[in-house]
């Protein structure tokens, strides 16, 4: 799974966006509340995690760029909060980047709204910031979907 997570990050690049910090770990994908992946070999996955006991958090969507533009990721986002839903979770949330079309313009066309600052809502967790690296590359915006 990080390799597929760092080869769907390496489309930021072009943006001027980068080098992200490292995909996540292996043990940060079997700390997950769960992982959904698409594919066998997999080309797309969807990492939802717990920010608190009744919290539910997509940390990552990934899909391999030469698998881009088929519905993976919507597939993939759409059963990430369908399992949310299925596990009485009130709403999901997600940290991305707010003009990046793949990023905040996708979610907001799968019903999730702004929130407010990505910081604020991991200091009212008791989680430290993000990653400074994260917010010199653009506007970074918590946004949410009620389930």
């Amino acid at each position: 799974m990080p390799d597929l997570e760092a080869a769907a990050d390496a489309l930021f690049e072009p943006l001027g966006i980068g080098p992200l910090p490292g995909p996540s770990t292996p043990e940060q994908f079997g700390a997950a509340l769960v992982v959904l992946v698409a594919g066998d070999p997999p080309v797309g996955l969807c990492r939802i995690d717990g920010i608190a006991a009744d919290s539910a958090h997509l940390e990552q969507l990934s899909v391999r760029p030469d698998h881009g533009g088929r519905g993976i990721g919507r597939a993939l986002l759409r059963a990430g909060c369908a399992w949310a839903a299925d596990e009485a979770y009130p709403e999901l949330t997600l940290a991305t980047y707010r003009d990046v079309p793949w990023n905040g313009p996708f979610y907001a066309s799968e019903g999730f709204v702004e929130r407010g600052s990505v910081d604020e809502f991991l200091r009212a967790h008791g989680l430290p910031p993000e990653e400074p690296v994260m917010s010199r590359f653009g506007v970074r915006v918590l946004m949410s979907r009620s389930l």
